[in-house]
């Protein structure tokens, strides 16, 4: 299982790497939205951290949304998606590849994201406490995108479809991480505890009910 697991992330990252098609993407989105809440803000008061947590999320969920469709485009070129199915390998393992893959693309445009963060918001990112909530949001945003995105891959409106399918349900992902890293970035971390275990607790509810319905999924 661990082989094949691998075999599909190596394949996924190095497809990546030569062709650089999906995270020069997201990158380019996440900076931009950085660069334009950046303008939109007054960010000398005390409301610093919350636009700087805000506009932060905003711009993972939009680079996030842009890698999942982009990713699974290219997965549909030249059959390389009929070809993975079609291979013997359980659905839950193509899944936590696919998973895997794109949480590294994520975790790759939010540590650039952060240090442009702390560059133009001047504030102080790398703190422990915001690392966490970065690690249990992006799962949980993942988890429920990575399944989404093969849900409308084959669909004439893929680029309608899949946002609409992903925000609703995101949104306490979103609203618990920029609760979460407001106040962790205004030194309240003890009180971020509660918002952490929101995101726990909805990331480990979007892997289980991914892992469990990407089978049936990827069956249509």
């Amino acid at each position: 299982m661990w082989g094949q697991l691998l075999a599909i992330l190596y394949r996924d990252l190095l497809s990546e790497w030569r062709e650089r098609e999906v995270v020069v993407g997201m990158l380019v989105m996440a900076l931009l939205t950085l660069l334009i809440f950046n303008f939109a803000f007054d960010l000398t008061g005390a409301q610093r951290a919350a636009s700087g947590s805000g506009a932060f999320w905003v711009a993972v969920v939009f680079a996030t949304l842009l890698g999942l469709g982009r990713a699974a485009a290219l997965e549909r070129q030249d059959g390389a998606w009929e070809g993975l199915v079609l291979a013997p390998v359980e659905r839950p393992v193509i899944y936590v590849a696919k998973l895997s893959s794109m949480l590294l693309f994520v975790a790759l445009v939010e540590v650039v994201a952060l240090v442009v963060m702390a560059a133009l918001f001047g504030l102080p990112v790398f703190r422990p406490g915001v690392l966490v909530v970065l690690v249990l949001g992006t799962v949980g945003l993942c988890a429920l995108g990575t399944l989404f995105s093969v849900m409308t891959a084959q669909a004439k409106a893929r680029e309608v479809l899949l946002p609409a399918l992903l925000f609703p349900l995101a949104i306490p992902v979103v609203i618990g991480g920029v609760r979460a890293m407001m106040l962790e970035l205004s030194g309240l971390g003890s009180e971020a505890a509660p918002w952490k275990s929101l995101l726990a607790g909805f990331a480990g509810l979007f892997l289980s009910l991914s892992m469990l319905t990407f089978g049936v999924v990827t069956e249509e």
